[in-house]
């Protein structure tokens, strides 16, 4: 089943486009990771699909619904996890009541958390520590305990090995497999560290100055496009 689907979609800031005609699909279950340098537009990209820069043109669809004209909360509540670079935890509030806060913004009960909690090994200990004194790696591991306490269906993840230490970055390769055999995640992971890339997604297509490089290929769900 296609999960999400981006049809010739542009966006930016302002009157600056940076999105130009971008499409591909994402099918339930898959990791679909999207490699470029820096300012190429793989953060928009995840913005526009979040809701958080509007669509100038084209059409987003979550499980065969439009989404493209409805605010973020709205596709949140829809099923779209949002995890965005800088991680925007609440540094005053305990690594617990980031995620309490979390499930009760999409309508759930924070007695989900310590399920939650339990996936994460890393986090149960420092349970009631302020997510402010948090070291890079924890908080960018709390932050996707977070988003996962909205119970989403498809996570968009950007940039997640941004300033974390290459023992916690294969410590969220870790995690990010096991999320997906126990709770049949799909992803969305835009990023630079290509090993990274390749140790999770499995199909990888390049975006530059706001293209993707290549067409989705769903006749070759394998291929890594560079």
């Amino acid at each position: 089943m296609t999960l999400l689907t981006v049809a010739g979609i542009e966006a930016g800031y302002g009157q600056m486009r940076v999105l130009r005609n971008v499409g591909f699909a994402v099918e339930e279950g898959e990791f679909l990771g999207i490699l470029g340098h820096n300012g190429m537009g793989k953060s928009t990209l995840l913005k526009a699909i979040s809701g958080d820069i509007p669509l100038t043109r084209g059409r987003i669809a979550l499980a065969g619904q439009e989404i493209g004209g409805l605010p973020p909360h709205r596709r949140a509540r829809l099923g779209l996890g949002y995890v965005p670079q800088g991680r925007q935890i609440f540094p005053a509030l305990t690594v617990r009541e980031n995620m309490a806060m979390a499930a009760l913004a999409s309508g759930r009960s924070p007695v989900i958390v310590d399920g939650f909690l339990a996936l994460f090994p890393r986090l149960k200990p420092i349970a009631d520590r302020a997510g402010g004194v948090l070291s890079g790696g924890e908080q960018q591991i709390l932050a996707l305990a977070r988003c996962l306490c909205g119970q989403p269906r498809l996570l968009l993840l950007d940039e997640p090995t941004e300033g974390v230490q290459p023992s916690i970055r294969d410590e969220i390769v870790d995690t990010l497999h096991d999320l997906r055999k126990r709770l049949g995640l799909t992803i969305l992971l835009v990023e630079q560290n290509v090993q990274f890339m390749e140790s999770l997604a499995d199909r990888i297509l390049q975006m530059e100055k706001g293209c993707l490089s290549a067409p989705d290929n769903p006749a070759a769900p394998s291929m890594a496009v560079f």
